[in-house]
Formats: structure tokens, C-alpha cells, sequence
């Protein structure tokens, strides 16, 4: 029979998925704090709550994985109660509910009060902005925005997260003022869809205000964009890249795909003539800007000629940095509705051309790098190396820069000025100047 563990209680939090989730557990374990709680982040506690992600198979698949995990080690004993949260809970709550009846229970995206109840807390509004953070002390997340209006076929997030809703400025700008002040230098903005911030509570896209607002913020010295839409982005952003300092020279831009018919089943809005013109636009406008962005194969009815199509657009367009997945068949997307006809071995297949290209152009791009110095931020200090990164890289999605610890000190969370020595396609190394 199983026995109740005689631990004092300790809420283990476990993040899956994108740093949007990230950032939700951040501000689930600040509420725990305010509260009282023991919280820790993926580490040992006796109550669990995994934070899932439901955005395509691989990630849905680790998500039930990962419940199925720990429902089992609450059958040991090992653990006391298991809670999911999120958008795989958000999205299946439930099938789930009866398909793994063992966890207490199931929350959704917005449930956050429900949830806090569930574990003896209170919902503390007065807490705007606080939370735990889990990233490096150097760089944070900062969410402007929830939710999505785009109606992009392959794509469930409305389904999970709702309508788009900016967070105010004033709101942001205190988060802002509040992680400065923990020592965080680089703020991340992310959002579904960043180019769309501001119309609902402005009526027009307010980004760029919102980025001159943040760096006025003491101790912030890195901006970075993540997750900008193709169509209607703000230009006067490019502007405010060029003559700011502290915006970093990046932005992450899904392009998704490049052939006219694939486009416009996707309900992109756009086409390949006006994407192209608009990344050449950004160049124009911010010379030795980092464009990163992600493309989707395999997505029903494309053909070999739309595959050639979108490779030789990926070599003319020389994108910086760049990922690539294999479609995932969604329910109740608007693609759910077509014939998912293209073989897993051939999107798998696509996948890997598109990343034999890019990591050419990768190696090319870096091996102009050496023999250069540039301000890096030192993350961590890993094995025999510490690792930082440019500018022109975000955490965990692009190149680091690996610095010698048994011949080179650096502090971990400064910046420091580095010299490229050498590179490979991924990575760079280098000697502090």
C-alpha cells in the first residue's frame, strides 16, 4: 500500500516548452514565494507541477511523458500530488482527464488563481511584475503581450492561449525597473506576436514606444526582439534599432515558408515578393542586423517544387540564424481540414536539406568573425569553458561563445569584450580582450 511521504511539503515546479511557459512559471513560483511556499524549480519536492506545452507532437508527446512520469511516482510513494498546468491541459483537459486520471488536477492557461488555491495560495494581485526568476541572473523574459489574432492554418495558440492582449507599458516598465534591480542586463521581449503590441490598448502598434521606455531603464543594456510577424511590422522599430544602443541588432521573425500557394494556405497574408522586399528592408535599415527565423516542411500539398522554391530562397536570403520542423498535423487548426500528404520521412528529410544549408551559410557567416572582437555577456561557466554570447545570439536557440577557463577569467553575468580566435558552425571562440 502506498504510504504518504513524511517530507515537508515542497512545491517542485518542472517547465516544458517554449520560454513563454518559461515565463508563466516564473511568475506561478514569485506567487508561491509571496505566499509563503517552499518552491523550487526542476528539482526535488514532494507536490509537482508541470507546466506543459501542446504546440505540435514532439511537444505533446514529452508533455504526457513527462506526467505519466510522475503520476507513476506518485504511485511509489515518491511524490504526494501532481498538478498540470498549461497548453497541452489547456487544449486536452478532458481527454487527459480521462486518459491519466491519477494527477489531482488539471489547470488551464489562465487558471493561475485556480491553481495557486489548489496549492494552500492565495492569488496576490499587488504582485504585478514579481517573480522567480529560473534563467541565468543576467537576462529575463519580459512577456508585453498574451494571445494571438493571426489566423495562421497550421498554428493552435489561439486555441490555447485566446486573443491577443498587450500588457501596458507603465506595467512593463515597472517589471523592467523590478528585474534590473536583481541584477538582470538583457531583457527579452517576447510575446506571440510582437508586432501586433499596442493596437488594442492604443489603437495602433506601439512597440517602438514601448522599447524607448524600456531603455530608459537603469541597468537594462541589452534589448532583444523575439517572435515578430511578417505583415504590418512597425518600421519606425528599425529606426529606434539603429540609434539605440541598448536594442540589440536582432530581431526573430517566423517566416514559416516562401512559396506563393504554400503562403497562402497557410493564411500568412503575405507573399514572396513582399517578405523578401521586407527582410531586404531591414537590412537596409539596420546594417549588420541578426535575422533569425523558423520554417515549416512538409505542410499538406507541398509539392517538390515549392521545396525547391523555399531552398533556393534560403540560400539567396543568407538568414543569419535559422530552424526548421517538420509540419505537425494539429486538430482543429483550419490544416487540420486538408490531407496531411506529405510522408514523415520525407518532411524529416526536407528538414535536414534546409539545415545542410543553413549550417553553411552559418560556418561561412562565422568564419568572418575571426580576428573580430566583440561585447559578449558571459552566461555561465560550463566544463572547461565559460560561455557567453554576442549580440547577435539569443540564449539557448544560437552560436556561443566558448572562452579557455583553464587560461581566461571571466565573471559569469558581465559583460565582457571578446575576441573571436576561431569558429566552427555553431560556435565561436574566443579570448577576452
Amino acid at each position: 500500500m502506498r504510504t504518504k511521504s513524511t517530507k515537508k511539503n515542497k512545491i517542485n515546479v518542472i517547465t516544458l516548452g517554449c520560454s513563454k511557459n518559461v515565463y508563466d512559471s516564473e511568475v506561478l513560483m514569485g506567487q508561491l514565494k509571496a505566499n509563503g511556499k517552499d518552491v523550487v524549480h526542476e528539482q526535488e519536492g514532494n507536490i509537482i507541477v508541470i507546466n506543459t506545452c501542446g504546440f505540435i507532437d514532439n511537444a505533446k508527446e514529452e508533455s504526457v511523458n513527462t506526467i505519466l512520469e510522475y503520476v507513476d511516482k506518485k504511485e511509489q510513494g515518491i511524490v504526494d500530488k501532481v498538478f498540470v498546468t498549461g497548453c497541452l491541459s489547456e487544449r486536452y483537459k478532458p481527454d487527459l482527464e480521462k486518459e491519466i486520471p491519477n494527477v489531482d488536477s488539471y489547470f488551464g492557461t489562465s487558471d493561475l488563481p485556480l491553481l495557486l488555491k489548489a496549492l494552500g495560495a492565495d492569488y496576490k494581485h499587488e504582485l504585478l511584475g514579481e517573480r522567480l526568476t529560473t534563467t541565468p541572473k543576467n537576462y529575463a523574459y519580459l512577456k508585453i503581450a498574451e494571445g494571438c489574432d493571426r489566423p495562421c492554418s497550421f498554428c493552435a495558440i489561439p486555441l490555447m492561449r485566446g486573443k491577443h492582449v498587450s500588457q501596458p507599458i507603465e506595467k512593463l516598465v515597472n517589471e523592467a525597473e523590478k528585474l534590473a534591480k536583481n541584477g538582470v542586463k538583457e531583457l527579452i521581449l517576447i510575446a506571440q506576436d510582437l508586432t501586433y503590441y499596442g493596437l488594442d490598448l492604443y489603437k495602433k502598434r506601439n512597440l517602438a514606444e514601448l522599447l524607448e521606455n524600456l531603455a530608459k531603464v537603469e541597468g537594462i543594456e541589452w534589448i532583444r526582439l523575439h517572435y515578430a510577424f511578417p505583415t504590418g511590422f512597425p518600421m519606425d522599430v528599425l529606426e529606434l534599432m539603429k540609434r539605440e544602443p541598448k536594442i540589440c541588432n536582432y530581431i526573430d521573425i517566423p517566416l514559416q515558408h516562401i512559396s506563393d500557394s504554400i503562403l497562402k494556405s497557410m493564411r500568412r497574408g503575405t507573399t514572396q515578393e513582399k517578405t523578401t522586399s521586407l527582410l531586404k528592408e531591414f537590412r537596409k535599415a539596420v546594417p549588420g542586423i541578426t535575422i533569425r527565423t523558423t520554417l515549416i516542411v512538409g505542410y499538406p500539398g507541398e509539392t517538390e517544387e515549392d521545396f525547391q522554391i523555399l531552398k533556393d530562397w534560403v540560400q539567396e536570403m543568407r538568414f543569419e540564424r535559422l530552424g526548421c520542423f517538420a509540419y505537425s498535423h494539429e486538430e482543429n487548426t483550419h490544416a487540420y481540414l486538408l490531407e496531411d500528404d506529405v510522408p514523415a520521412e520525407v518532411k524529416q528529410q526536407r528538414a535536414a536539406e534546409i539545415m545542410e544549408i543553413q549550417s553553411q551559410i552559418s560556418w561561412d557567416l562565422n568564419q568572418e568573425k575571426i580576428g573580430k572582437s566583440f561585447k559578449c555577456i558571459i552566461d555561465r561557466k560550463e566544463g572547461l569553458h565559460f560561455i557567453g554570447r554576442t549580440e547577435f545570439d539569443s540564449p539557448d536557440v544560437d552560436n556561443e561563445v566558448l572562452i579557455d577557463a583553464s587560461k581566461f577569467y571571466v565573471k559569469v553575468g558581465d559583460f565582457t569584450t571578446v575576441k573571436i580566435i576561431d569558429a566552427t558552425e555553431f560556435d565561436l571562440y574566443g579570448e577576452p580582450v
